[in-house]
């Protein structure tokens, strides 16, 4: 694959050498558009000349699937006239996405350059909230009535299908214009010409709302199974439809987002080699701050037992094991619980039916651990360490252990559930943020255990 697009890239330098727009144009207009994109990612400096010289329909379907920064930079370099062709064959959608992207005086620019019909189309799209379904959703579908015949349905299709998103879906719609059903195009092509559309219809309609949350169009599309869906208002008019390529594009976006928080970074807006130093810089440093002031509360929590410490220096030893045991437990079940969420398998009323499984496997999982930190000082002592206060020092490990992975498969578990229900990302309660919390809670378990085990003895 490497090697084709190193030959690619060498054959569109010399005939852009050579000046020979026709060629140019053919030789693009032969390719693939990931190609074409590919390309571009290349060879920056060129992507608006690939972009005057493609012919319209390409050049759209290429515009559409490069980034946010690379449309900008390729825009800006863009002849007005181009510009003008290209915003008004844009889908409504991808429109609506590059438009809510740029600043307010461009998109005013933009907006200019459109139709009056078009115009109102793209304001309205913009209308609604940003990470809503009806920025997602197109205006460009067909309807027809259900008391077409399938004869009726199909003329009506050959005659509004041209502009459509997809004609797959069909959908039904009354004389008001509230969404009645939707039938997929093989039940129409397959039905005798005088079979009534109501006779198709199945009742089992599934839509959108146009305020619903992105991520929600992401789940019910996973489960279901439809290359698009309707969205409608609160009163049930049809609006427009979401195809699966958009909810793809969104899907990617979120996941994204997801791991570079759960990584402890503010999400990029820009592939990671397109941001510079600074700003990079600028969204890893709040997290890292945060978390050091969390890591000052451990130093905290260690000089507050000194004492014991220094009458039991063996305690120290067991340091690194209890923090590092409860913040993998909590980052594990933060993962999981984030997933879950992400998938639409869990919502905020399962809250306490995860607080139950996950108190039932910390117990369970900190038993297992704390068995091995026995097995392991068993081990030791069989060559001398630890003296005769063996068997204490391996109670205070072993319970520590359980006391410590349960509070840390409940801290991450529960986390993303009171984020969600504060209207946070879930995402955001990242592995080394529910890492640092448990180190700080852990020790505390840790020194308690052995305060109260050891009492007497080694303290």
């Amino acid at each position: 694959m490497e090697n084709n697009l190193d030959t690619l890239v060498e054959q569109i330098e010399l005939l852009i050498a050579e000046g020979d727009k026709e060629q140019l144009q053919e030789y693009l207009d032969s390719l693939n558009i990931s190609e074409v994109e590919d390309l571009i990612d290349e060879l920056p400096e060129y992507g608006s000349t690939f972009i005057e010289t493609l012919s319209i329909n390409r050049a759209v379907n290429v515009f559409r699937i490069l980034d946010f920064p690379t449309q900008e930079r390729i825009i800006k370099k863009l002849s007005g006239a181009k510009i003008t062709e290209l915003i008004n064959e844009l889908p409504p959608d991808d429109r609506t996405a590059f438009f809510s992207e740029l600043h307010g005086d461009a998109v005013k620019k933009m907006i200019i350059l459109m139709p009056p019909e078009d115009r109102k189309e793209a304001l309205t799209l913009l209308g609604y909230p940003e990470d809503s379904v009806g920025r997602l959703m197109t205006p460009d579908y067909v309807t027809v009535k259900q008391d077409f015949t399938v004869a009726q349905a199909l003329e009506h299709i050959r005659k509004y299908g041209k502009d459509s998103e997809t004609i797959d879906v069909i959908y039904v719609i009354d004389d008001k214009g509230v969404l009645l059903d939707d039938i997929r195009i093989r039940e129409i092509l397959l039905s005798a010409p005088d079979v009534k559309v109501a006779d198709l219809m199945d009742n089992r309609l599934i839509a959108l709302n146009a305020f619903d949350p992105q991520e929600e169009a992401i789940n019910i599309f996973r489960m279901n199974n439809r290359v698009a869906l309707p969205v409608t208002d609160k009163q049930g008019i049809m609006l427009g439809i979401v195809t699966v390529d958009d909810v793809l594009w969104i899907a990617n976006e979120e996941y994204t987002e997801d791991i570079q928080r759960m990584g402890g970074s503010e999400a990029l807006d820009e592939p990671y080699l397109d941001v510079s130093i600074w700003h990079l810089v600028k969204k890893r440093a709040p997290w890292l701050m945060v978390l050091f002031i969390g890591q000052l509360f451990t130093a905290t929590v260690i000089e507050k037992y000194e004492v014991q410490l220094a009458t039991a220096v063996v305690l120290m030893t067991f340091v690194p094991l209890i923090t590092s045991s409860g913040g993998n437990t909590g980052s594990q079940a933060s993962a999981l619980i984030i997933q879950a969420m992400a998938m639409g398998e869990v919502n905020l009323s399962d809250w306490f039916r995860v607080f139950k499984r996950e108190l039932i496997s910390g117990v369970i999982l900190g038993v297992i651990l704390g068995v091995l930190g026995l097995l392991r000082i068993f081990g030791y002592h069989l060559f001398g360490e630890y003296g005769q206060d063996w068997f204490l020092i391996s109670m205070v490990v072993g319970l520590s252990l359980v006391g410590v992975i349960l509070w840390g498969s409940l801290v991450g578990s529960m986390l993303p559930f009171i984020l969600r229900k504060l209207g946070a990302d879930p995402a955001t309660s990242s592995a080394p943020f529910v890492a640092t919390l448990v180190d700080v809670t852990g020790l505390v378990i840790y020194f308690t255990v052995a305060t109260s085990i050891l009492k007497g003895t080694l303290l």
